[in-house]
């Protein structure tokens, strides 16, 4: 099929992207020129230019000779070179999103969409479909730990997608199947800080599914709920109410897995299923899924089946070990931003190791969120036994006058949390969490900048 009549060459501007180099994967399976710029190198870069694709580090008006489309993502800067030379020489420029949409088109397609909980979901339902034989084409936007990959071309009829709210531009798409894992007051930013305005967009997503098609939903969720009358499309809802029609049931913590009953109120059949994904937000993702595939068709045991084996998604709660002084500890590796996402972790962890003590390295993300969600944050970075807070990742905000890593060190301190510290530099991490190994056995990092790096500081100090 030839998807996009006589474009040949694509550029990607800001390729490095999570969600931007798996559609450039793709694109690159499925045969077009593929060229792209970022401001860094990175492993995922070195793999995709092993694959086939030509990438710039820098922005140069250069790099995008001889395309014939130019994609971007939305963090990138309206004055950026190769923006201006695209429209200087008439080539089209598009967002990420019109990309992946367009790739939609000629699949039986399925995106999840959520404020929190989407890239874990959209990755099971990949996971349950391979297992059902189905060779799905998929795009996350994070690495699925079994393939090391966030996106793959499929043999098969079906496309699965992550879908990105966070700044408007999901509702390019026009997915057959919409899942809506729950609704949060974050991105506000990109909505003039109007949380209806949010409300909406996933209204206008909502309705963008075909007449034949349908919406998962988790019908626990107040702003879902909220928004569900005002949408015209079939809805199938989740949760652990009674009146939903896939009910959680009968959930356990044993044996490093969570054990739970699906009872579907429409078929009038009860099923169990385990994940080995601790906290109940994983058994909320882990329901959707199961919707999804269970509206589809699949066969039970391979629902089963896939979810056992689903090993996770890279900065998902990304677990590994590490030892000072020979003592052992466990290293979680954490994407989570949000204070909702930051509480889900912790719970999370705690149900795995009840008795163990927890050090946190955390990076706020954005000056704005920062600024809005405050007490939240306060609140929930008050539980864990020992806290270092690192500087404000911008994610190329300005700064906001009173609103720092030390502001919130300080409140922490004057509500009676002792043990919180902030640092200046990742490198300091080591010799701070040397000189307290014996206080925590649990070290999470946790955090949507770039504080995964601390990750690779501690493996290159104690693993071998």
């Amino acid at each position: 099929m030839n998807f996009f009549k006589k474009i040949k060459h694509i550029h990607f501007v800001g390729i490095g992207g999570a969600g931007m180099i798996g559609i450039a994967r793709l694109l690159l399976q499925k045969g077009y020129k593929v060229s792209g710029s970022d401001i860094s190198n990175s492993y995922e870069l070195k793999k995709i230019r092993k694959e086939g694709a030509k990438v710039s580090i820098g922005h140069s008006r250069k790099n995008v000779k001889n395309s014939n489309l130019i994609v971007v993502s939305t963090a990138i800067d309206k004055k950026n070179p190769e923006i201006l030379e695209g429209i200087k020489t008439g080539i089209t420029i598009i967002p990420r999103a019109e990309m992946l949409g367009s790739i939609m088109r000629g699949y039986e397609s399925i995106a999840v969409a959520g404020s929190h909980g989407k890239t874990t979901t959209t990755s099971m339902i990949a996971k349950i479909f391979s297992s059902a034989d189905l060779s799905p084409t998929y795009v996350v936007g994070g690495k699925v730990l079994s393939t090391d990959e966030n996106s793959d071309l499929g043999q098969g009829k079906y496309l699965i997608a992550e879908a990105d709210e966070s700044d408007g531009s999901f509702t390019h798409l026009n997915p057959d199947v919409a899942v809506l894992t729950n609704i949060d007051d974050d991105h506000l930013i990109h909505y003039e800080n109007n949380f209806e305005n949010l409300l909406n967009s996933f209204i206008n997503f909502s309705e963008n599914v075909p007449f034949y098609g349908y919406l998962i939903i988790n019908g626990d969720d107040k702003n879902i709920k909220k928004i569900a009358k005002r949408i015209s499309r079939k809805q199938i809802s989740f949760g652990k109410r009674k009146n939903v029609d896939f009910q959680i049931m009968n959930a356990e913590y044993k044996n490093g897995f969570q054990v739970f009953d699906i009872k579907d109120n429409q078929r009038k059949k009860q099923h169990t299923f385990s994940i080995s994904q601790p906290g109940e937000h994983n058994i909320f993702n882990a329901t959707a899924s199961i919707a999804v595939c269970i509206e589809e068709g699949l066969p039970i045991k391979a629902i089963k089946q896939g979810l056992k084996d689903f090993s996770g998604v890279g900065r998902r709660y990304e677990k590994s070990k590490f030892s000072i002084h020979s003592t052992q500890k466990i290293l979680i590796d954490d994407y989570g931003h949000h204070p909702i996402e930051i509480l889900a972790n912790i719970k999370a962890c705690k149900q795995e190791y009840p008795k163990k003590k927890i050090c946190m390295v955390f990076q706020p993300h954005r000056f704005s969120r920062t600024a809005q969600l405050f007490d939240d944050f306060i609140n929930v970075l008050k539980k864990v036994d020992l806290l270092v807070l690192l500087d404000i990742y911008a994610a190329s905000e300005k700064p906001i006058k009173g609103i720092d890593s030390r502001t919130i060190v300080e409140t922490l301190k004057q509500i009676g949390h002792k043990n919180v510290t902030y640092l200046k530099r990742h490198t300091d991490t080591i010799e701070f969490l040397e000189s307290s190994e014996e206080f925590f056995d649990v070290l999470i990092i946790q955090g949507a900048g770039n504080v995964s790096s601390v990750c690779n500081l501690i493996k290159d100090k104690w693993t071998k």
